[in-house]
């Protein structure tokens, strides 16, 4: 069966949040309770990012007895790497997934360890953006998915450096459509790609498939100087880039098959999320805007 196909199988979630293990238990996280008690439409999920090794917190546990949908972020696999298929993690990724019960899996679709996978790791570097290493990453996708059962949505990762002779999303339109997957467009990560590129934000969209979009992150973004370079540091607060705002609203309208959408504030008080979780909803009302 077609992704085309599949993707009628998935639900409409709606606006979530993000976690990973212990994000809300610093003194100034979001309570992700009492912000579905507050306004049940911003929390219509929880993306729950997991380090196999680390298990699932407290919080999600709490999530799950809940009866809170999810969707499962990897954050321990790189995709174009066999080796890291092993039937001791496909396992535990399976047993993972039976507790959680996602919509889905995604993840960032880079590079997230250097040599055997060790606790506490957590390096994110971007995919080489060449066309020799399309295959590799939709092979990738496309194991995952048989051995665990879900779809899963490759991701535009972060970066200060990105190498290759191909677009980054000239690159994931060639991997979606090998994979035959959809794809989860990260609004902020992309802002900081065209920018460290001198692009324009929403160059290269116009020839991107938009309706393999099932999901969007938006997150805050802070413009750093350190001894005379400047960079973009992807720090999840609310104060999202007003380039990250533009590709949102110009990806909004052509995201025919968007299924969910996650502001990435997980480590900020409840008040100061608020308007970027209201500018979301009224930017996405087409898709969101019959969800009570």
């Amino acid at each position: 069966m077609s992704f085309s196909q599949r993707v009628q199988n998935l639900p409409h979630l709606g606006i979530g949040v993000s976690t990973e293990y212990g994000a809300f238990r610093g003194s100034e996280s979001l309570d992700i309770m009492a912000l579905r008690q507050a306004h049940p439409q911003f929390a219509r999920f929880l993306e729950v990012g997991v380090e196999l090794e680390k298990g699932l917190d407290e919080d999600t546990q709490a999530w799950i007895e809940g009866g809170g949908a999810t969707t499962f972020h990897f954050l321990d696999v790189n995709l174009d790497d066999p080796e890291d298929f092993d039937e001791s993690w496909l396992q535990g990724i399976r047993e993972t997934a039976k507790t959680l019960k996602p919509a889905w899996m995604c993840g960032d679709a880079g590079l997230w360890h250097l040599g055997p996978r060790e606790r506490g790791s957590m390096l994110l570097l971007p995919p080489i953006c060449a066309p020799d290493a399309v295959s590799p990453m939709a092979e990738g996708i496309q194991r995952l998915r048989e051995e665990v059962g879900l779809e899963v949505l490759p991701e535009n990762p972060p970066g200060s450096i990105f190498l290759g002779s191909l677009h980054l999303l000239d690159f994931f339109a060639r991997v979606i459509d090998e994979a035959d997957t959809g794809f989860l467009l990260d609004c902020a990560h992309l802002a900081i790609y065209q920018k460290l590129k001198g692009l324009a934000p929403t160059t290269g969209l116009d020839q991107f498939p938009l309706d393999k979009v099932i999901e969007i992150h938006v997150a805050g973004a802070h413009i750093q100087s350190v001894d005379g370079l400047s960079f973009v540091e992807d720090n999840h607060t609310p104060n999202v880039l007003p380039e990250t705002w533009e590709i949102l609203e110009y990806v909004a309208p052509r995201a025919t098959e968007l299924r969910a959408t996650v502001f990435e504030c997980e480590r900020n008080p409840m008040e100061t999320t608020l308007s970027g979780f209201q500018r979301i909803q009224k930017t996405l009302s087409t898709h969101f805007g019959g969800i009570k």
